[in-house]
C-alpha cells in the first residue's frame, strides 16, 4: 500500500513516518516544491495531510499566513485527492477548530463549533471545506480533531513545565483544579495506522482522538517529580494574583501568559468513543500516564 504525507518535516511528521515506513511504501511530499502536485505517485492509496500553521512564537504571522497555511493548501491537497485513484484522505485538523476555551464535558463531534484564534477559525473552516466535497462512492475523507499531541521532540508547554519544576522552582498554580484530555504521539501514530488498515470499515466524517484518560497539571508535576525524582513543592497563591500575573506576562517577557494559564488551568476534556467504536477498540495500548513519563523522560536527554 502506498501513503503520500504531505507535512511530514515535524515533531507529529517524523513520528508519523516513523512508525508507518516499516509497514507501508511511504513518500513524503513537500509543498515547498513548487510542482510538488507532479511528484505524487500515480499509484497512490492513501493521502495524509499534516500541513498546517499552529504557533506563532514570534507573533508575526498574519490572518493570511493562517489561511494560506490551513485553508488554501487543504483545498489544494483535496483537489489532487479527487483527481488521483486514491480511495482515503486523511487531513489532521485539531480540537480547536471546535472548542478553545475549555469544557467540563467530553467534547463530542456533534457539538457546536466556537474557534477563537486564527488557528482555530482556519482549521474549522479547512473542516467544512472538505466536509462540503461531492467525493465519488469509492472515495473517502477521515478528518482527525487531536488535542495536544505530546512526545519526545515536543517543544510545546510540557518542555516549559518540565524546565520550572526539574530546577526546583515551585509550582504557583495549585490553586487551580483542571482535567484535560492530552493525545501521546504514540497514540496519535496508533490511531492514524488503524484507520489505514480498517478504512473500508470506517465512513467519512469527523473524528476525535485522544488518550483515554484525562489528567490534571497536578497529575502532570507529580509525574515529573517521579521522573526526575526530585521533591515538588506546589503553592496555592490566589487566583486574583496568578492572574494578573499572566496579565503581565502578555506585554513583557514572562514564563507566564493569560493564553498559557489558560491552557495550564481549565478544563478540555474530549470524547474518543465515535472513532473507537469505529474502529473497534476497546482500550489504546498506552495509557495517559505512561506516555507523558516517555515525553518527560525525552527532556532529560536535551
Amino acid at each position: 500500500m502506498k501513503i503520500a504525507i504531505f507535512g511530514g518535516s515535524g515533531f507529529v511528521g517524523k513520528n508519523l513516518i516513523k512508525t508507518l515506513q516499516s509497514k507501508f511504501d511511504i513518500q513524503e511530499i513537500s509543498l515547498r516544491n513548487s510542482f510538488w502536485q507532479k511528484t505524487i505517485d500515480k499509484e497512490t492509496d492513501i493521502m495524509i495531510n499534516l500541513v498546517g500553521k499552529a504557533h506563532d512564537h514570534k507573533g508575526t504571522a498574519t490572518e493570511k499566513d493562517y489561511y494560506f497555511a490551513n485553508v488554501e493548501l487543504a483545498r489544494q491537497i483535496v483537489e489532487e485527492f479527487k483527481k488521483s485513484d486514491a480511495s482515503l484522505l486523511i487531513h489532521v485538523s485539531s480540537i480547536a477548530a471546535l472548542e478553545e476555551l475549555g469544557s467540563d464535558k467530553p467534547l463530542e463531534e456533534i457539538d457546536h463549533c466556537r474557534p477563537l484564534s486564527l488557528y482555530g477559525k482556519t482549521k474549522r473552516e479547512a473542516e467544512k471545506l472538505l466536509l462540503d466535497e461531492d467525493l465519488p462512492k469509492n472515495k473517502k475523507i477521515i478528518i482527525i480533531r487531536p488535542p495536544m499531541i505530546h512526545g519526545p521532540g515536543d517543544k510545546g508547554n510540557l518542555g516549559l513545565l518540565y524546565k520550572m519544576i526539574s530546577k526546583g522552582i515551585p509550582y504557583p498554580l495549585a490553586s487551580f483544579e483542571n482535567n484535560r484530555s492530552f493525545l501521546s504521539i504514540e497514540n496519535f501514530c496508533y490511531y492514524v495506522e488503524e484507520i489505514i488498515k480498517k478504512k473500508s470499515e470506517i465512513s467519512s466524517g469527523i473524528y476525535h482522538i485522544c488518550d483515554d484518560e484525562s489528567v490534571s497539571t497536578k497529575d502532570i508535576i507529580e509525574i515529573i517529580g517521579e521522573v526526575t525524582r526530585k521533591k515538588t513543592v506546589n503553592l496555592s497563591l490566589p487566583k486574583v494574583i496568578v492572574q494578573k500575573m499572566a496579565k503581565i506576562g502578555d506585554y513583557i517577557p514572562f514564563p507566564l501568559n493569560t493564553k498559557r494559564l489558560k491552557k495550564m488551568t481549565s478544563n478540555l476534556l474530549v470524547s474518543n468513543e465515535k472513532i473507537k467504536m469505529s474502529l473497534g477498540v476497546e482500550k489504546l495500548s498506552v495509557s495517559a500516564k505512561d506516555g507523558l513519563i516517555k515525553t518527560i523522560k525525552s527532556f532529560q536527554t536535551k
